[in-house]
């Protein structure tokens, strides 16, 4: 997936991964990361989702990472929000409280732009990148993290002879493969989702499974 198709995705309004309530998963298992009072949170490819206000009101500090100006900007008239805007080059930082968005390209992202955090979400981040860019993917977002730094995971697994993603299928094993040497991995479960998700059903779906993870760094 190319840069320009995610830019035209949220010019036309054809987002059909944003969800208009807060993730279950995540609010049954984010106690599990353990993750103290003020632990900062890395969000990737955050979208304009409202798991970020939800984040914030836990007492976590956010930082967002979104390609598109649009679903940015969205995000923070959403929540009611006007986020003081800076240039940090190649992104332009939105700041609100405790709540912040590099807007910009993932790929660029640097320690220096990230600072310190303790946990990263990634609900829609795997599962946005086709095979051959799981591992760079992968490989750059662990390269951007402390040892202590712990990640709820949350992936969709279906067969992908059935429909050409995104979202992409991301099996079990492939977990395993892109995280495992470095992380301690506890899949939490899945849920055939599929039922409500009908327009993945129209696509030629037989099954779609909602499989959540989490991450911790091995001692």
């Amino acid at each position: 997936m190319t840069l320009d198709f995610w830019h035209q995705r949220w010019h036309r309004g054809e987002i059909g991964w944003h969800l208009d309530e807060i993730n279950l998963h995540l609010q049954e298992h984010w106690p599990r990361l353990g993750v103290g009072p003020a632990g900062r949170v890395l969000v990737p490819l955050c979208g304009k989702t409202l798991d970020l206000a939800w984040l914030v009101g836990q007492g976590q500090p956010v930082l967002g990472v979104e390609l598109s100006p649009v679903a940015v900007e969205a995000l923070f008239r959403d929540q009611g929000l006007v986020p003081e805007v800076t240039d940090e080059s190649p992104f332009r930082r939105y700041r609100s409280g405790a709540l912040e968005v590099l807007c910009g390209d993932f790929f660029d992202l640097t320690q220096v732009h990230l600072g310190a955090v303790d946990a990263v979400y990634d609900r829609a981040s795997l599962i946005a990148f086709a095979p051959e860019a799981r591992r760079r993917y992968a490989a750059h977002l662990m390269g951007l993290l402390s040892p202590e730094t712990r990640i709820l995971l949350i992936t969709l697994d279906y067969d992908q002879a059935q429909m050409a993603g995104p979202p992409f299928a991301v099996a079990a094993g492939e977990v395993r493969d892109l995280f495992g040497e470095r992380f301690e991995i506890q899949p939490l479960g899945g849920t055939d989702v599929l039922g409500e998700n009908p327009r993945f059903r129209e696509r030629g779906l037989e099954h779609l499974l909602e499989q959540v993870y989490v991450l911790r760094p091995r001692g």
